[in-house]
């Protein structure tokens, strides 16, 4: 066998669609975890010097961020493995169904091991669309907080009354605060003033990072669902054809 012919038979065994999956999955969970770090540190410095005045009114987000930021060193090691894990099954079932190494050997451990992981990936996506619903309420904020910010601009340009005044950002409606915390919402030009400071940039952009890599992380799950279910699917079909170990 020649070395083009090697690097051919090779190359068959690669597993192209989960690797794919493997390089989104990893792109994504970097963009979550690290826009998400970053962005939990910034927002608790937003709101501190914003949206509240008494320690105690963000006592529960500074807990929730703290917290949380451990869960996100969790996620990111989590992801790791059962990413390398995911593409050696990938590799396996490839080189199964292609018959790469000679003769075709498909276990009924190997078709085990196959629908666990289909079964682990499909709930682990069903988690993280939640997870990329919740992370879709911080970008929410910043948007509307932005439309209010250039709203308020607009009306202090071409009117002659305080009307911007009337125009306000509540963050006690999006869960950041309690309803009881003081002030809780800024209106008119404070808003503006607000929307011009470098931490309100850096935080939104932080959240749109964190919500694409959400995105993208759920995108790689749904990739790895349909490798892993088709590649499962054709070694239970061969082996009802009497194909195995």
């Amino acid at each position: 066998m020649s070395c083009y012919d090697c690097c051919i038979r090779c190359l068959g065994a690669v597993p192209y669609t989960s690797l794919l999956a493997t390089l989104l999955c990893y792109t994504g969970v970097a963009l979550f975890c690290g826009g998400g770090h970053e962005a939990l540190t910034h927002t608790r410095t937003f709101v501190e010097l914003y949206f509240a005045r008494d320690v105690q009114d963000f006592t529960v987000l500074a807990d929730f961020i703290k917290y949380f930021q451990y869960v996100i060193y969790g996620l990111a090691s989590f992801f790791f493995l059962y990413g390398l894990l995911l593409l050696a099954e990938g590799f396996y079932t490839t080189s199964a169904v292609k018959q790469t190494f000679g003769e075709f050997r498909s276990t009924k451990f190997g078709r085990c091991l196959s629908l666990t992981f289909i079964i682990l990936t499909y709930v682990l996506a069903v988690i993280w669309l939640v997870v990329f619903g919740f992370t879709a309420i911080p970008v929410l904020f910043f948007i509307n907080m932005e439309s209010s910010c250039h709203k308020v601009n607009i009306l202090s340009e071409t009117t002659l009354f305080n009307q911007q005044a009337r125009v306000c950002m509540d963050a006690r409606m999006y869960g950041f605060l309690p309803w009881n915390a003081v002030p809780g919402i800024v209106c008119g030009n404070t808003l503006a003033n607000i929307c011009k400071t470098p931490e309100f940039y850096v935080t939104y952009d932080l959240y749109i990072c964190a919500f694409a890599g959400a995105g993208i992380t759920l995108l790689a799950l749904f990739i790895y669902v349909v490798a892993t279910t088709y590649n499962y699917a054709v070694l239970r079909f061969l082996g009802r054809k009497g194909i195995r170990c």
